[in-house]
């Protein structure tokens, strides 16, 4: 009984709390990943050391480390708790209704494009379903940063990952406001966006992108140059609509504007096609019911997109 009666003060988010904080490195980071206050975090970390009477992280104003205890203690809890949830994902995928939380990793284009026709489309048929979202430029191991979906360009995804292809292949668009292009001439090849103002993205690397075009079988690149460096896209079209200079986008995330004219395409004939997006997960043994239903849709929107 008095075995029992101590198990019963530890919780399995306890656990998932010590690995999250050890995987990110960051007690803020690892509350936004389990949906709750970094305070609350604290507290159940302190709570948690005062139980089993060590300390596992070293903190600092500036970082956060484990402290030998601590590697220990990850080291041996990860495995357990993995098997743990294994076999409540075998119990789940027995119910006859999805419901539960999936967690989704992508980049933010690629979850433009994929909220409607999936997620949402997803959402409206299993409503007791919570889907946590989560996008970054950086590509994450999905496994290790605890999601059970990644959607990335079918040319990023691990060999080691079931893909599903969702469209067919995509491609980029270069485009300016009418009044940006007013008494300006038009440019017809690549190299002429040098004598344009251009709006300029950064990589969540830190690195500059270098506008991607293709001349037959030949790639080229072009190191632009303009009056505003931006890192996200929604950012970047709005600089574009407000004919700050000349954008490099998914085609996705402009076409509306082209087609409702607030946008002209620029060299379009040089633009090429590159890889479809492909939702991706390993392979699991007894999946929950809310996996397997949302592996279904994206199935059956694969499918639908293939008939187009």
């Amino acid at each position: 009984m008095a075995i029992f009666g101590i198990m019963t003060s530890y919780s399995l988010t306890d656990f998932d709390a010590v690995i999250a904080i050890s995987r990110r490195g960051s007690f803020r980071a690892a509350a936004l990943d389990m949906g709750m206050s970094t305070t609350a975090l604290s507290n159940a970390i302190a709570k948690l050391e005062g139980q089993l009477g060590v300390r596992l992280f070293n903190r600092t104003t500036r970082s956060v480390s484990l402290t030998d205890a601590g590697r220990r203690f990850v080291d041996q809890v990860t495995p357990a708790l993995k098997e743990i949830y294994q076999a409540l994902d075998a119990v789940r995928s027995e119910q006859e209704t999805p419901s539960g939380t999936l967690r989704i990793n992508a980049f933010a284009t690629a979850a433009r494009e994929i909220i409607e026709p999936l997620v949402i489309e997803f959402l409206r048929r299993f409503p007791d379903v919570h889907i946590d979202l989560v996008t970054e430029g950086n590509f994450v191991d999905i496994v290790a940063e605890g999601f059970d979906f990644g959607v990335r360009s079918e040319n990023r995804v691990p060999t080691d990952m079931i893909a599903i292809p969702l469209g067919p292949s995509r491609r980029y668009a270069v485009v300016a406001s009418p009044a940006y292009l007013e008494n300006r001439e038009l440019p017809v090849v690549p190299a002429d966006l040098l004598k344009h103002d251009c709006v300029c993205t950064r990589l969540p690397n830190g690195a500059m992108f270098r506008w991607q075009f293709k001349d037959e079988d030949q790639l080229l690149q072009i190191d632009v140059r303009g009056p505003i460096t931006l890192d996200e896209a929604t950012l970047a079209r709005r600089a574009v609509l407000n004919s700050v200079g000349v954008g490099f986008f998914m085609e996705s995330d402009v076409l509306e504007d082209i087609e409702q004219g607030k946008l002209v395409r620029l060299l379009e004939e040089w633009t090429p096609r590159i890889s479809s997006l492909c939702l991706y997960y390993p392979s699991r043994r007894n999946p929950p019911a809310a996996f397997q239903v949302f592996v279904d849709l994206a199935r059956e929107l694969a499918r639908s997109a293939q008939k187009r």
